[in-house]
């Protein structure tokens, strides 16, 4: 398992001229190989101030990580004569092929609504422009969310987030084998009494390496010869497996 480390300075509170936002990667990328199987991303930081830390409202931290935005179409299965089939659609412009948000405490603590729809942190306010001929999108965004959730493709994390003396923070967010490559972005949000009061952004390659680049760009862009070369493969497997059992009867 690939374990990839985001170490954070963040100099956050007091809003003052000279805070500054300092960061270091462990790993710069994801590498996605024949035996994957996921990987941890663990994110570390500090809050630095040159004031005594505030007592009169309460420090949030919030982490997400997200996917590659795709277009996705949700279909709604009913049973008629004795069959189920797919009867209503909803079409989603864009949704994170994965979204992860951690928090140091509940989200209603940390977060206030108003916040969340400038910023978009909770995993609804990611799902963007639902459309259809349908009344009831909602349903399709929530049935949307809970099989990815299944699938372990949507995390909610509240709590996961360890803050100590309200300085130090630490977590570990899991991305399951069944990723989607390309750039995944991380967020780091620190809040006062559920308002932001910074935030920081840094992106993560996830890529294919070695043999899977090499076999998904030839199915990709030499389509005719992957097919053929699939086709060998399973003929000469075939062939082999025949071979075998017939020494195996002699």
């Amino acid at each position: 398992m690939i374990r990839i480390a985001l170490v954070l300075v963040l100099m956050a509170f007091p809003a003052a001229a000279d805070e500054e936002i300092v960061l270091g990667l462990s790993h710069d990328q994801v590498a996605i190989t024949a035996t994957f199987e996921g990987s941890n991303i663990l994110v570390f930081g500090a809050v630095r101030r040159e004031t005594p830390i505030p007592d009169h409202s309460d420090l949030g931290v919030i982490v997400t990580i997200s996917g590659p935005d795709m277009p996705v179409e949700i279909w709604r299965k009913q049973r008629r004569a004795g069959i189920w089939i797919n009867t209503d659609e909803v079409e989603v412009d864009a949704a994170p092929s994965f979204y992860a948000v951690a928090t140091s405490a509940p989200m209603s603590d940390v977060l206030h609504h108003v916040e969340d729809l400038q910023y978009r942190i909770t995993t609804p306010r990611t799902i963007r422009a639902i459309g259809g001929q349908v009344s009831d999108s909602v349903d399709f965004m929530e049935a949307l969310i809970r099989i990815r959730t299944q699938e372990g493709l949507y995390q909610r994390l509240e709590g996961a987030v360890d803050l100590e003396q309200d300085t130090l923070f630490r977590t570990a967010i899991t991305l399951p084998a069944n990723l989607t490559e390309g750039i995944y972005e991380a967020r780091i949000f620190l809040t006062r009494d559920g308002r932001v009061i910074d935030e920081y952004v840094t992106e993560i390659p996830v890529r294919k390496v070695g043999l899977e680049r090499w076999l998904y760009n030839l199915a990709q862009h030499q389509s005719l010869i992957y097919a053929l070369m699939s086709l060998t493969i399973a003929v000469g497997a075939g062939w082999g497996a025949s071979a075998l059992f017939g020494m195996l009867r002699r």
